[in-house]
């Protein structure tokens, strides 16, 4: 099915949001049951929609209870995790990072130290 800028040629253009109304849903399933194989993942790309949306709304058609149907924003499979637990999670790693590299500083100062007094050693038994 071909989109056309005129609202009366297509009725249920693409929500600016996340959510969807009915006649839009039917469409892009009406859309996507009739487009050849190689065709189906191009449309799931331009509706930025996954697989197990058109499966759940084709599901809904068949039953009569697109109205029932509630709207994911996201991956079914792959949920958003809140901006905050990511930020923290970001700070966690960047802490441990930094831990691991003042270890590896205070491992290689330490070294250093045993080098200087067996140079010291060294110096004080050639003389």
């Amino acid at each position: 099915m071909a989109s056309t800028n005129d609202p009366e040629q297509d009725p249920a253009p693409r929500p600016k949001r996340r959510t969807f109304p009915a006649e839009y849903k039917l469409r892009i399933v009406a859309e996507y049951d009739a487009a050849p194989n190689g065709e189906k993942g191009a449309i799931l790309r331009r509706e930025r929609l996954y697989h197990s949306h058109i499966i759940e709304w084709r599901a809904a058609r068949d039953a009569g209870a697109m109205a029932t149907l509630v709207d994911k924003r996201t991956s079914p499979a792959r949920p958003k995790k809140a901006a905050e637990q990511a930020e923290l999670e970001r700070l966690r790693k960047k802490v441990a990072r930094l831990e691991a590299e003042a270890a590896r500083k205070d491992a290689a100062l330490e070294l250093m130290g045993k080098a200087n007094a067996l140079l010291e050693l060294l110096s004080e038994s050639a003389d």
